[in-house]
């Protein structure tokens, strides 16, 4: 007997998750994008894994009257005058397998000097089975949530005088003010550009005075140099003095070659980024490989190497400043001040 079956358009990816996808999309696109029928949308895609199709059919359900261009099938060309037809406030949507190169244009900041609205899709292919499907989940957006929590987490750190993070066993202190907190967390309102990569869900920060940051972390996951979650199999103790790493324990020899390639350019490993993940899709246990993606998991990351974008210091040359690799902080606790602020796996503000 011959059974046609049809295969899903969406391989791993099963039906109730694209259905997810679409209501969670709704929201980002109405509460966060606060795009409306008044400007035109424009979704580049690619059908090269499960998760970029999956997405893709998640806009199509949203944006019924956008263009959508295969960028494999378009090229580079024709995407990239598409972009220059567009009005400022239209919103551009990029669903990338990998990352889309489109020679020196550098996508999203191209986009935003268009005055355009920006969703970044990157690096889907690393997220198969169902990573995919915590990808969707991570898509969801609750204003109530993060922006509520957002902004008293910006507050609490913009006041405070010192932070600790309970690792388990071990102390890091931060003995000094934090620099003011930068907010991912899906409201522009406040901002030069609207939109960014996708999905969201961060608070960050750094010490004002990077070697008073002191005592031992441990680490979970730390980000290699394929840019994958890399995660042991015992978390790894880091000893940190004046803002430095200076030590490890239990570190695997991937993490050491991380270490060494640092060092190599550096001439040391600085600590910089203090990161309050806020994603309530990525835990410990609940991962992606993606380390970029993975890097809104709720809870602390920290970033090795002396490059920090955001935060200009005295001294961190940016020509000089190559390396910013997330690793992730077993987390127990979290304190600002005297302020318990995270404990149990969720921000108690």
């Amino acid at each position: 007997m011959n059974l046609n079956v049809t295969s899903s358009p969406w391989g791993e990816i099963p039906a109730h998750a694209v259905d997810a996808a679409s209501a969670h999309l709704r929201d980002v696109l109405a509460i966060a994008l606060r795009h409306g029928p008044a400007h035109a949308a424009l979704v580049v895609y690619d059908t090269r894994c499960d998760l970029a199709r999956a997405l893709a059919e998640g806009y199509r359900r949203n944006l019924p009257d956008a263009t959508f261009l295969d960028f494999d099938q378009a090229g580079p060309d024709q995407v990239l005058a598409a972009f220059r037809r567009m009005a400022p406030s239209d919103l551009a949507v990029l669903i990338q397998s990998t990352n889309f190169r489109l020679e020196a244009f550098r996508i999203r900041v191209e986009l935003f000097k268009l005055g355009l609205k920006v969703i970044e899709h990157v690096h889907l292919s690393r997220m198969p089975g169902a990573q995919g499907e915590h990808y969707i989940e991570s898509l969801a957006y609750d204003p109530a949530y993060y922006r509520t929590v957002g902004k008293a987490l910006k507050e609490r750190i913009d006041s405070a005088s010192t932070a600790r993070i309970d690792s388990g066993g071990e102390s890091l202190l931060f003995a000094s003010r934090l620099e003011p907190a930068k907010l991912n967390v899906g409201d522009y309102s406040a901002m030069n550009n609207v939109g960014g990569q996708f999905p969201i869900g961060e608070v960050f920060t750094e010490a004002q005075d990077l070697e008073a940051v002191n005592g031992r972390v441990r680490v979970h996951v730390f980000g290699d140099t394929s840019f994958m979650v890399n995660r042991p199999a015992v978390p790894i103790t880091l000893l940190i003095e004046k803002g430095r790493v200076v030590d490890t324990r239990d570190a695997t020899p991937e993490f050491e070659r991380l270490l060494e390639i640092i060092r190599a350019d550096e001439g040391e490993v600085w600590v910089r980024e203090l990161g309050f993940g806020m994603n309530r899709a990525f835990t410990r246990e609940r991962r992606v490989n993606d380390i970029g993606t993975y890097e809104r998991m709720c809870g602390i990351h920290l970033s090795l190497g002396a490059k920090h974008g955001v935060y200009q210091k005295p001294g961190f040359k940016r020509k000089d400043a190559r390396y910013h690799v997330d690793i992730f902080a077993v987390t127990e606790a979290v304190y600002l001040d005297q302020h318990l602020v995270y404990q149990d796996g969720a921000w108690q503000v």
